[in-house]
């Protein structure tokens, strides 16, 4: 008999939550601490996680500087259009609204953040000073990103690391020797934090328990509402992604026919659905390329090397997320605001690539980052599971697509 998944213990662990929550009433809300300790070690995790993975990719990549400046041309317009829709979507359909209530349930009485008053457990209107963030965002040591938990600071870091170690490789032979052994360490740290991001990831249930049981203890059923409301506006954006962004890289750029795609890429889309991870599907997509005639060169650039670039469904996910949050938590963002904060869900996508839960992963770290609420994180990840597996069914799509847009680039440049 099979066990169950993490997915069952989530809802699981939902329903019990609100069964205790109606039962307790008020005095369900020391149960709402639960989720403070999963959270923070999410944090604590993923922050060296992403810094590995960046590096690692960086140091594994073998092509040539062309090359993955087309590669990061096509994921560049992809993730900012993903970004346009999801500003877009809080702009009309506002799903931050709809959490409202659930954000007052969770809110504690006083919020840790210094920009954040409450009075009754419901915070009061705030803004975030964009030239602040910035400054915040920025390093300030080698140590200062990870132990703030910036992940901007973290990403920039890495970068230079990575492409540091990279050019000092070609320096001498003795050089690339020592360059190998720091990529070997780095990718085994990388897999530990990976493995250790599991093993956090299984305590998630737990906090999921606590934070549902005290906001149905405090508002009873009503305000789990708002949950279908936002899935049903994160859902909207993939399919608007997916059906227009890539239709229109598929027809107008790549000259190919919408039904003849379709017809071959349902199954590796569909397996990344069942599956939850586009990295798993990564054997049937690179079938797929194969039948659609895409090179193996341009394949493996656009499937394999560029997984840390082709994370559309995350980024769109992010930014809805986000906004969503910050809405329901009554932070007032200008759009100056929102694009800053929709240019980080950008940069946090970079690292989270066949992380468990990389799209909550990550966005715990923007949250953080920008110092924003974060007790609803439990409530949100209670219906993730519908939403993982819909951005992995995303980031499948995507690396075909990029696959296609850039074996059309090398044929207009006659490169084989």
């Amino acid at each position: 008999m099979k066990k169950p998944g993490l997915t069952m213990w989530i809802m699981f662990s939902l329903l019990v939550g609100i069964l205790t929550g109606l039962v307790l009433g008020p005095e369900a809300g020391v149960l709402g601490d639960a989720g403070k300790p999963v959270i923070t070690l999410v944090k604590t995790i993923a922050t060296p996680l992403v810094f590995f993975a960046i590096v690692d990719a960086i140091l594994s990549a073998g092509v040539d500087g062309k090359g993955f400046a087309r590669l990061l041309t096509v994921t560049t317009i992809n993730g900012v259009l993903a970004l346009a829709i999801g500003l877009a979507l809080q702009a009309t359909l506002n799903p931050g609204a709809a959490l409202a209530p659930l954000a007052k349930s969770v809110a504690e009485s006083g919020i840790s953040d210094s920009n954040t008053s409450a009075k009754n457990g419901v915070p009061a209107p705030m803004s975030i000073e964009l030239g602040k963030t910035l400054e915040n965002i920025t390093p300030k040591s080698i140590i200062d990103p990870f132990l703030n938990a910036n992940i901007a600071g973290v990403v920039i870091l890495a970068l230079l690391t990575g492409f540091g170690l990279r050019m000092h490789a070609h320096s001498s032979k003795e050089a690339a020797n020592a360059v190998a052994r720091v990529s070997e360490i780095n990718h085994a740290l990388l897999k530990t934090a990976e493995k250790c991001i599991l093993w956090v990831v299984w305590l998630v249930p737990l906090a999921v328990f606590g934070v549902s049981a005290k906001a149905a203890g405090e508002r009873g059923l009503a305000g789990f509402a708002g949950l279908g409301f936002y899935v049903a506006v994160v859902m909207a954006g993939f399919m608007i992604h997916v059906f227009f962004v890539y239709s229109a890289w598929i027809k107008l750029f790549c000259g190919q026919s919408l039904g003849a795609f379709w017809q071959i890429a349902r199954k590796p889309v569909s397996y990344a659905f069942g599956c939850n991870s586009s990295l798993a599907t990564l054997p049937l997509t690179l079938a797929a390329l194969d039948n659609l005639k895409v090179s193996r060169k341009s394949s493996t650039l656009a499937a394999c090397v560029g997984t840390n670039l082709n994370n559309d469904g995350i980024i769109l996910y992010e930014v809805v997320t986000a906004l969503a949050v910050a809405t329901a938590s009554g932070i007032d963002l200008s759009l100056v605001q929102q694009i800053a904060l929709a240019g980080l869900c950008l940069v946090a996508a970079m690292g989270v690539a066949g992380v468990p839960e990389a799209g909550f992963v990550s966005l715990s770290l923007v949250l953080s980052t920008l110092h924003l609420p974060m007790e609803l994180l439990p409530l949100l990840l209670s219906v993730d599971w519908v939403l993982a597996r819909a951005r992995s069914a995303v980031n499948t799509t995507s690396d075909m697509v990029c696959s296609l847009a850039l074996d059309r680039m090398n044929a207009q440049r006659g490169v084989m």
